[in-house]
């Protein structure tokens, strides 16, 4: 299984020009390493990784990382990373070869969310998005979380930040097919610029885009200093539970 990562934009709320988010360290290690580490636990078996901001960076550290963990990761620069998102997603589907995994460089997850996602494509959508639909989870940004609005077949309805009523939270883990290019190329041909979530939006308007609960599967979106923090301790939470539980059935 094949899965296309988004590590292109800028990441300014994580530090200043000189910074790259997908280096951003989390308990010593670089974020992006965490996502496709977590991704290969989950079933991933190799990886196209758009990069943009600092483009020769992330790239030499994606080929220090293919080979110590032993594991094909291929990269495609996009010269559009400071355009909205969907540009830097239509420069990476093609690598990806048909359907596939697409995710975000800054989404850490629990590895089972990738077969709770699996598990639920129904091969008629365009596009399949994981979603939380616990709209307290504390570990989300109410003011910056993407909205998702489904009806009672599970179909997205409208999608975005300020969409109003919501019943579910983007969790920037998808399942998605070459239409997704198609609806990117035509709402660029349209609008002039594109993000993901119109591309999602547009798809959604033909009935074609499917919204996947992934329970009370863990993620985070890490946007900020602050998030970094967050999330360093909720992986310390985790280790520590593992641990009391592996010394249970001791």
């Amino acid at each position: 299984m094949r899965a296309l990562i988004i590590a292109a934009g800028f990441g300014s709320r994580l530090g200043g020009p000189d910074a790259s988010k997908p280096l951003a360290l989390l308990q010593g290690v670089p974020l992006i390493e965490h996502v496709i580490r977590r991704a290969q636990a989950g079933g991933v078996t190799d990886f196209v990784v758009v990069t943009g901001h600092h483009a020769e960076r992330v790239e030499r550290f994606l080929h220090s990382l293919s080979n110590r963990i032993g594991i094909p990761i291929a990269t495609v620069r996009t010269n559009d990373w400071s355009l909205p998102n969907g540009h830097s997603v239509l420069s990476g589907l093609p690598a990806l070869g048909g359907s596939g995994l697409l995710m975000m460089a800054d989404h850490l997850f629990d590895p089972g969310n990738i077969a709770r996602l699996i598990a639920g494509v129904d091969p008629a959508a365009a596009l399949s998005l994981g979603v939380d639909r616990r709209l307290g989870n504390p570990l989300v940004d109410p003011a910056d979380v993407t909205r998702v609005c489904t009806d009672s077949q599970g179909h997205i309805t409208a999608i975005g930040k300020e969409i109003a009523p919501w019943d579910a939270h983007d969790t920037g883990l998808f399942h998605v097919t070459p239409m997704l290019a198609e609806a990117l190329a035509a709402c660029i041909a349209s609008k002039g610029s594109a993000s993901l979530t119109h591309g999602v939006q547009y798809l959604a308007a033909q009935g074609l885009a499917q919204a996947i609960d992934l329970g009370e599967g863990w993620w985070m979106d890490v946007d900020t200093p602050a998030d970094l923090a967050a999330a360093a301790r909720e992986m310390a939470d985790s280790v520590s539970k593992e641990g009391e539980r592996n010394a249970s059935v001791v």
